[in-house]
């Protein structure tokens, strides 16, 4: 554990390394001497979410446009961690938004959506949680909300298989509007999302 580690972390890294144990792989052998700490540590940068002092907030600003207009973030990367096997699942999220009386910039989307990653959560939870954000912070008239992930739980035991796992939210228009909803999914079937499922 570093100097001047939380007493939280370093009971933390206690408790995981008599998980280790019961386990029955020993925490002080030579490549796992520091492991309970490291893990102790990742996992409160990896939660990081669950801590009220650093939940991220959106800071909207008046639209001078109001229209038709889709705003779309597409191909954002997340990683977050399964509640159910505290194993990693990542992808690509395509987020997108028909505007009201308010707008946000385009890097506040990847904050929401990194924000909303770090907590132990599922595939659903992290869609609908990016979709409840822009909601309350824009009121817009509609969120759609893409995700594609690789869940390793999936991959590693189980069927311990590969495959592309997806999740749509669908609010206001896009939930109403078949039109919409076919516009959404054609601009974010282009190359940029056959790239990012490799």
């Amino acid at each position: 554990m570093s100097a001047g580690a939380s007493p939280r972390l370093e009971d933390a890294a206690r408790h995981l390394a008599e998980a280790l144990r019961a386990l029955g792989v020993e925490p002080a052998g030579p490549n796992l001497a520091d492991t309970p700490a490291r893990v102790a540590e990742l996992w409160s940068q990896l939660f990081g979410g669950l801590d009220p002092a650093r939940v991220y907030e959106l800071t909207p600003f008046p639209n001078p446009d109001p229209g038709e207009s889709l705003v779309l973030a597409a191909g954002l990367p997340f990683y977050a961690m399964c509640a159910h096997h505290l194993l990693p699942f990542f992808g690509r999220a395509h987020v997108a938004f028909l505007p009201g009386d308010k707008l946000v910039g385009f890097g506040a989307i990847a904050h929401v959506l990194d924000a909303a990653a770090k907590k132990p959560t599922l595939q659903e939870q992290l869609a609908a949680d990016v979709a409840d954000a822009l909601e309350q912070a824009l009121a817009p008239r509609g969120v759609a909300v893409l995700l594609e992930g690789r869940h390793l739980c999936m991959e590693m035991r189980g069927a311990r298989r590969r495959a592309r796992m997806e999740t749509a939210i669908w609010r206001g228009t896009f939930a109403s509007d078949e039109g919409r909803r076919a516009e959404f999914l054609s601009r974010v079937a282009s190359p940029r999302r056959r790239e990012g499922a490799r």
